[in-house]
């Protein structure tokens, strides 16, 4: 079975990616909905969050404020190293947990934070990366899912580049056109890949 990583940034396109890829029949483990996961109450990393910064990060029900932690560590770095020094561990071997669980000729990572690394931590064989020039994901950032321009342009400047990423895997497909025009460079690698049929 191949194990095949979908990196990208904020508004590059991953969950177009993914929602694509799950209606063709191939199974996606998504790092964002781990982290979700792992940092609920009484879970890996929960107790861990609480120390580091404190009750104010907590809702009202005691559940993990993720927009007000989001908030944070976007606008501090030694913050967002201390959020992914104490998440990424347990999201690892989550993802991991699951790839070695999974069946089929292939099984996708949603992985934003793909690191060089991951390639022997989760035995990957391909890592693709979804791209898009910055001003178009701060456009959707901000257009789309809401984000104050300021925000936007914060969070998209903690995050490696282009460059940086396209330097480290595979394969890139860019996802500067229509939705459409992204599912058919998707299904144009798939059969590349020898994954025609999910």
């Amino acid at each position: 079975m191949k194990r095949i990583v979908i990196a990208g940034g904020m508004g590059a396109g991953k969950s177009a990616t993914s929602e694509h890829l799950i209606s063709i029949g191939w199974s996606v483990i998504d790092a964002d909905e781990i982290a979700h996961e792992v940092t609920q109450p009484g879970a890996a990393a929960y107790a861990a969050l609480r120390d580091a910064f404190g009750d104010a990060v907590l809702n009202a029900d005691m559940t993990i404020d993720r927009a007000f932690l989001a908030d944070v560590v976007f606008h501090d770095r030694t913050a967002l190293r201390r959020l992914n020094a104490i998440t990424h561990g347990h999201i690892g071997a989550e993802i991991l947990r699951r790839l070695d669980e999974a069946t089929g000729a292939a099984c996708f990572v949603a992985l934003p934070l793909f690191r060089p690394e991951h390639r022997d931590l989760l035995h990957l064989d391909e890592v693709w990366a979804v791209l898009v020039k910055p001003e178009t994901a701060l456009a959707r950032l901000s257009e789309l899912r809401g984000f104050s321009l300021e925000d936007a342009q914060s969070r998209l400047h903690n995050q490696m580049s282009n460059e940086e990423r396209a330097a480290i895997v595979d394969r890139v497909i860019w996802n500067e056109g229509s939705l459409d025009e992204l599912h058919e460079q998707l299904d144009a690698v798939l059969k590349e890949s020898g994954l025609a049929d999910g």
